[in-house]
Formats: structure tokens, sequence, C-alpha cells
């Protein structure tokens, strides 16, 4: 099975892109029109970055005992902590996202209308893609622009200093909201 768990990262916007582009164009079809799909996009990626830090924080390191729980674990999210720099473990493999991208397209059909719940759905896919290139990038890019280097500092700092905090990936927004912003070295230092 762990097969399963190594992704090119090219693959996923290759995958996702095409198919967030085509329930975004399905809002427009059904009478939208381009600003409020726009709009609606925008509002999907945004709920994204709640989900992202939701599932790394609730799910990806939940606490496990069995050997079965351990092994459900190890394979969604543990074997790229054991393995932080493996560039086929830093994205969600796409049998995986197809799995969680059903789970919330039918929890989308019972909180949004029929026209908007494909494009706030295609928002969160576009937000999906957008954070596994971040989170590719921040463990092996060189960033020039200050934000992306933050990030990278923010996301190997919970990798390597403090794993039960800095579960955002996009974005700090989360960790801030619900107290899970960890201490930088200097804070730390400083009192």
């Amino acid at each position: 099975m762990e097969i399963l768990t190594r992704t090119v990262w090219w693959v996923v916007p290759l995958i996702w892109v095409p198919v967030a582009m085509w329930f975004i164009s399905v809002s427009y079809t059904m009478g939208h029109t381009l600003p409020q799909v726009v709009l609606m996009s925008v509002v999907g990626s945004f709920i994204w970055t709640f989900l992202e830090y939701c599932f790394h924080r609730f799910l990806f390191h939940i606490e496990t005992k069995s050997y079965w729980a351990n092994t459900f674990h190890y394979l969604i999210h543990g074997c790229h902590h054991k393995h932080p720099m493996d560039g086929l473990r830093l994205v969600i493999p796409p049998a995986e996202a197809a799995i969680l991208a059903i789970m919330f397209w039918n929890l989308y059909g019972i909180l949004f209308t029929i026209s908007t719940r494909p494009a706030l759905f295609g928002g969160g896919l576009i937000g999906y893609v957008i954070y596994d290139m971040i989170h590719y990038y921040v463990h092996h890019g060189q960033p020039t622009k200050q934000s992306i280097k933050k990030l990278k500092k923010y996301h190997l700092n919970h990798h390597f200093r403090i794993q039960n905090k800095g579960f955002g990936i996009t974005t700090t927004l989360w960790d801030k909201v619900f107290g899970t912003l960890p201490k930088t070295k200097a804070d730390t230092k400083s009192g």
C-alpha cells in the first residue's frame, strides 16, 4: 500500500486544475455571472484554507494506539513526517484526494444550493492545488519572496521543532485564530 503514498508534484495540477475549472464553469452555465462565479471560487479557496488546517491538526496529527490506526496514520501523514524531504511524499496522492473530494462534494450538496455548489467546490479544488504546490515548494524550493520565505520557515518549524503547532500550510491565519501559532526561536529566547 505504501506505493499509493508516493506522487510526483506535477500530477496534482495536471489532474485537479481541469476538474476544478469544469466545476467552476458549471455554475456559470447554470446562470451565475462571471463576477459571481469568481467570487464563489475565491470563497471556495478560502474555505479550503480552513479545511487544510483542520485536516492537518485533527486528522494528520491524531494520536493512534492500535496497529491498524498506526498504519493508517503512517500512510496518510506519518510517512511525510518521517521523510519530510522525500519529494514523492509531499503532495496528496490522487486516490486519497479523490476520496476526500467525493466526501466534500456530497457535504457541499447539503450546505449549498445546486448552482453555487460547483463553483464553491471548484474554488476549493483550486485552493487544494495551491496548498499542495506551496507545500512542495516550501520543502524543496529556494524562495526569494519574503512571504514564501516566512511560510517555509513556519512550516519547517512544524516539522523540525514544534510538531503540535503550526498546522497551516498556505496561511498562518487559522493557527492565529485557534491559538496554535508556534513561538519563534527569538520569542522563546526573549521570554
